[in-house]
């Protein structure tokens, strides 16, 4: 299976069926090195199956993967050597030290027993456990079991890193310094990482891919995601504002404003006809009947609506669940 270099891991047309339920259905993706790519998604989109197919511990009913290159359901030896994986639930010996579990990842991966001590020192220092070595796991927090589920991800030196919810159950420092070590992964891996937190989207990758019923709804950069559901809306504030009713009518009669909306916060959502740029005709107004202009700005779109707009289900689909 041909793949060009700067591309790590590639899926065509993947597809999970249990019995007659479709739990993933024909997933396109393709990660490139150096990367973070976001797979998103609300609880139960088939994030984890996708993540499970990926990594070769679950068999798709029909599609192709390919890490490197290397055909994954053909030469699943070979492909799974250049992948790192830490699952919801990490895969970790409480009852060893963290140098005694990673030495032993080691062994599993096939690391070289020449290169095992250095391969071992190189993950804990990358993780934040360089002074963790002889610490067993069983007194660890959660978050520093987590960097040791990461360690024995990275410990092999794979071409493509990937993590399932790391962050769930974490303490808000703990989340921001998993989310640190994640980016910093970026600069030598590529890295996929499956979650349902938006902000953790936001603060770590590069390209998001948005799940919802086994599909693939949007898949682009967060900046695109933004853009493709981006609303002409204008947020205008007024120290003195008339009646609503009073008010929505001025604007509603000034040329490109289609409709307005009073908001909780004080403020009014003015809705703009596609192309048009009312902004200076609204300051004039505001002037003009005395209203105190306090704020006039572009509304900035939120990735939860979004989010919300792209994973909403009709009412028939969530009858029949």
């Amino acid at each position: 299976m041909t793949q060009t270099p700067d591309i790590t891991l590639s899926a065509h047309r993947l597809t999970r069926r249990y019995g007659t339920a479709v739990a993933v259905a024909e997933l396109d993706l393709e990660l490139r090195r150096g990367e973070v790519l976001g797979l998103l998604g609300p609880n139960g989109a088939g994030k984890s199956t996708t993540m499970q197919m990926l990594t070769g511990n679950l068999a798709p009913s029909s599609g192709s993967i390919a890490v490197c290159g290397i055909d994954l359901l053909e030469h699943p030896k070979r492909a799974k050597a250049k992948i790192g994986y830490l699952p919801e639930t990490p895969p970790l010996y409480r009852e060893l030290t963290v140098d005694e579990f990673l030495a032993f990842c080691g062994r599993l991966h096939k690391v070289a027993r020449a290169d095992l001590k250095n391969a071992v020192t190189e993950a804990k220092a990358r993780c934040g456990l360089a002074d963790m070595g002889r610490r067993l796991i069983a007194h660890l927090s959660k978050g520093y079991q987590q960097r040791v589920g990461i360690a024995q991800a990275i410990l092999h030196k794979p071409d493509v890193v990937i993590l399932d919810e790391p962050t769930v159950g974490l303490d808000p420092n703990q989340i921001r310094e998993i989310r640190t070590l994640i980016r910093e992964l970026s600069g030598k891996y590529s890295v996929i990482l499956s979650t349902h937190i938006l902000p953790e989207v936001e603060t770590v990758c590069d390209r998001v891919h948005i799940l919802h019923h086994g599909k693939i709804v949007f898949a682009d950069r967060i900046e695109g995601l933004r853009r493709s559901r981006q609303v002409e809306n204008l947020l205008l504030g007024v120290a003195r504002p008339p009646a609503a009713e009073t008010l929505g009518a001025v604007l509603r009669a000034i040329s490109g404003v289609q409709d307005t909306q009073p908001l909780d916060n004080g403020l009014t959502r003015v809705r703009c006809a596609p192309g048009c740029s009312p902004a200076e005709a609204i300051a004039q107004a505001a002037v003009e009947n005395h209203w105190g202009l306090t704020q006039l700005s572009p509304e900035r779109t939120r990735l939860e609506d979004v989010f919300a707009e792209l994973t909403r289900q009709d009412t028939n689909t969530v009858a029949a669940a």
